[in-house]
């Protein structure tokens, strides 16, 4: 039999208990559903439960008829919960300021259909990229910033997100800090690639400092967007082997590829809704 397709995926955590599996796929099957994927993990130092279950839906099905019939599991289980129509890409806004590695290399996976989401345009503080953006048929929104200007800057970027019913904002080397209040209002649908291997050289320059360390691995760290700096639960890292002979220019040259890897990986396990947050760090089901 051919593998099928999945429709919808069901995300949830709770209180780690005995009988939650059984029973979320008895409510799964029992309306018609097939599962196709399934990945759980009890957390034992928080004592919370984390599943993912990707299914197939019999035809007619709609997330609100599945979401009733599944209702009096997620009541009994005190379940916090979603269920994503597999159909129905996120619409991503990418963010860029004068670096276009990250962003030419997820323009490049989205015109190959390889990120499954919908890419509503890409805003910056420089116009550095116009001609790229809009060489792929998309909106470039400049918004330039200055001391003087930031609140005005960051209205009108916050608009531009509502206005387009932006899903998900992935920072692809943007250089400006957003306000409290703007992170805040990201929570969990913001994802920054940071140039290090946090908790390692936070802030600017880590590439410069790793090099006056004499470190011999540099890496990359994707990471959900929070008020404090660099410190949002961390989503995809990966790292490449460095020597004493290499400069600080060659640094940045290998760094730059690990960035993009690391931050298509993060941004499409959360576009797969496979990412669930767990307080300071992640579940992120493979």
């Amino acid at each position: 039999m051919p593998k099928q397709t999945p429709d919808f995926v069901l995300t949830f955590s709770c209180g780690d208990r005995r009988g939650i599996v059984a029973a979320v796929a008895n409510s799964i099957t029992s309306q018609g559903c097939n599962i196709t994927e399934s990945a759980q993990y009890g957390d034992p130092q928080t004592e919370r439960f984390f599943m993912r279950v990707a299914f197939s839906v019999p035809e007619g099905m709609t997330t609100e008829r599945f979401s009733s019939g599944f209702a009096p599991v997620a009541t009994g289980f005190n379940l916090e919960w979603k269920v994503h129509d597999l159909s129905s890409k996120a619409r991503v806004l990418i963010l860029v300021s004068q670096m276009g590695h990250c962003l030419n290399d997820l323009l490049y996976r989205h015109s190959i259909g390889q990120l499954p989401m919908t890419l509503v345009g890409v805003a910056s503080n420089h116009e550095t990229y116009r001609r790229r953006v809009e060489a792929e048929d998309l909106p470039y929104h400049h918004f330039p910033v200055s001391a003087e200007t930031r609140d005005e800057q960051e209205t009108a970027l916050r608009q531009l997100i509502a206005d387009e019913k932006v899903d998900l904002v992935v920072l692809a080397r943007y250089m400006q800090i957003l306000s409290n209040d703007f992170a805040s209002s990201l929570h969990g649908r913001a994802i920054n690639i940071h140039h290090s291997f946090l908790p390692s050289f936070k802030g600017a320059r880590p590439y410069h400092r790793a090099h006056s360390r004499g470190v011999k691995l540099i890496g990359a760290t994707a990471h959900y967007v929070t008020p404090e700096l660099d410190e949002g639960p961390i989503i995809e890292q990966d790292v490449s082997r460095v020597d004493h002979a290499m400069t600080v220019s060659e640094f940045i040259a290998n760094g730059r590829d690990v960035e993009c890897m690391v931050l298509a990986r993060a941004v499409r396990a959360h576009l797969e809704h496979r990412v669930l947050i767990n307080g300071e760090r992640t579940v992120v089901f493979r």
